[in-house]
Parts: C-alpha cells; structure tokens; sequence
C-alpha cells in the first residue's frame, strides 16, 4: 500500500514539473518575441561603423564583412545569407563592389526584405582605369569607391537615416536624427581638416599611383590627378600585364611621380615589383582603403581610417 502511495505521489510530482515547465517555457518564448530587436544588416565594414553611428542603441547592426577583408572577394556562410533574408533593412555599397555577395543581397531583396544601396545614391562617379589618360580608360564603369570622399558619406549617412526611420519599426526616430546630426557634424570637421592637410601638399606633386583604382573620389574632391594604378581595374581580382606595368612606369616617369600608395589588407607584391622596375627609387606607402581593421589596430572607425590615410598621403606626397 505504501508503495503505490509512493509512486502516485512521484507521479503527481512529476505532473506538477511537467505542467510547469511548459508555462515557463511558453511565458518565455511570448517575453521573447516581444522583446526581439529590429535588425540592420550591413555588408561591408566601413559601411557598417557608419550605420551603427547613426542606429546607435536603437537596434542591433550586423556585419557581414569582418575586418581587413576584401569587399570584392569576400564571401558568406549560410548562417550570414540567412541573416540578410530575415534582416529588416539591408545596407550595402553596390556598384559591383560585393562581387560575391550581391546575389544574396537580390535574394533577400526578393523576399520582402528592404535593401538600400549607398553607393548608388552618393552621386557616383565613374572609372579612371587607364595610365593617364590613357587608351585603356573603361569610361561609363561606375566606381563603388564613394567612402573616399567624405561629402558623399555625408549625403550616404543621411540617406541611412532615412531608410532606417522608415523601413526599421520600433526605432525611436528623434534618436535616429540626432545620432545622424553629431555624426553629420564629425564629417564636416573631416572634409576640413583633410582639406587643411592636403593644402601643403604642392600643385606639381598632387598625383596619385596606387595598387588599383581606389581613390578617384578624393582625388576628384580634393584636387588630385590619378596618374594610374599597378591593377589598372577598380577590383582587386584583376591582375596587370607586362604592357600594364610598362605604362605605368612611363606614366610616372613623365609624371615625376615616385610614390606607390597600396592598400593595407592587400599583398604589396605588386608595387614593390614597380619599384624594381623603376629602378628602386619608388615609396610603398600603406593605406587602409577598402576594408577598416580591429579596433585599435590603426583604422577601426571610418573616421580614424581617413584621418590615417590624408596623413599618410600627405607625407608621401610631400616627402615630409
């Protein structure tokens, strides 16, 4: 008799146990959903840091591209292309420059998802891809490099806003405008002080060579000639021929150029064999410009990766 008081009692306890599992599993899951964060998901890095300047605490900011990756190699797991389909906005650059994740982009576009292409709306400029002026020029080719000009991110940052206030629900949108007016701000003193920083730089040496064509935004805002590129393509998944090479250096020759700006994430193979055939008397200066790197590590923010390079250029370009 005992016995089975025993084991209706343990089963009356186990019953008890069970029940309350399953209310605190089903409370939980209710809490959850209403407590889910609207999400922005951003392809490359430099985009990103803007983004999540102008988001601010509102909502969570993903990232796809991690630092000092190339934005035009870069690929995603399944577990990032899921994120892109169940994001509730999607930031990225466009203009060709995701080469490996735009398909993805189109997918979540597709499915509902909102997506908003900030090179495509920062006036883009197009392609100078020959030496000088020269027959290899692809004219028509927009240039995705609109980062390099911080009067188009300020136009970028503010459209951001925008499209965050109107396709991201449960932001505060008083907070969203604030973040993007200080942030707004900081690129107003940038633009100054590379203005300031570019201003001794003489009018005979403002003339750009680098790895490949990056920089034709600051040069066309700043007032700078791009003399050519060791990868005369606006991608680093070109490669430069024997005639490239050739061009070039006749190009920096007439020119009086002999400073090689190359990008920090990428091999500088290249312009270290343009020095060789210039006959060794050519600067490798580093840059960081397609991809920040971790924070501290020189260019975590945007704002410090164009502070680096106006002084890194400047130097370079003035010997100083």
């Amino acid at each position: 008799m005992s016995v089975r008081v025993g084991a209706a009692r343990i089963r009356a306890a186990l019953v008890t146990l069970i029940s309350f599992l399953i209310v605190a599993g089903t409370a939980t899951g209710c809490a959850g959903g209403g407590d889910a964060r609207p999400r922005v998901v951003v392809t490359t890095n430099i985009l990103g840091d803007i983004t999540r300047e102008i988001v601010g605490d509102e909502a969570d900011v993903s990232v796809l591209m991690k630092p000092n990756a190339d934005p035009h190699s870069f690929g995603l797991s399944a577990v990032q292309a899921a994120e892109l389909e169940n994001a509730d906005l999607v930031v990225y650059n466009g203009l060709g420059l995701e080469e490996n994740v735009l398909r993805h982009v189109e997918a979540a576009r597709e499915s509902g998802v909102a997506t908003f292409a900030a090179g495509e709306a920062a006036d883009p400029l197009t392609f100078h891809t020959g030496q000088d002026g020269g027959p290899e020029d692809e004219a028509g080719e927009p240039d995705p490099h609109f980062w390099t000009d911080p009067d188009r991110v300020r136009k970028a940052a503010g459209l951001i806003a925008d499209q965050v206030t109107e396709h991201v629900d449960g932001v505060d949108e008083k907070a969203v405008r604030a973040n993007a007016a200080r942030y707004d701000g900081q690129l107003a003193d940038l633009t100054t002080w590379m203005e300031k920083s570019f201003a001794a730089v003489p009018e005979n040496r403002r003339a750009l060579v680098t790895n490949h064509h990056v920089f034709g935004y600051l040069a066309d805002r700043f007032g700078f000639r791009v003399i050519g590129a060791v990868i005369p393509s606006g991608t680093t998944l070109a490669s430069p021929s024997s005639s490239d090479l050739r061009s070039l250096t006749q190009a920096m020759e007439k020119a009086g150029v002999r400073t090689v700006f190359a990008d920090s994430s990428q091999p500088t193979k290249l312009a270290e064999v343009l020095r060789q055939e210039l006959g060794g008397d050519v600067d490798v200066v580093s840059l960081y410009s397609e991809s920040l790197t971790e924070k501290g590590k020189g260019a975590g923010t945007y704002l410090e990766m164009m502070r680096a390079n106006t002084s890194a250029m400047a130097e370079g370009l003035t010997g100083a």
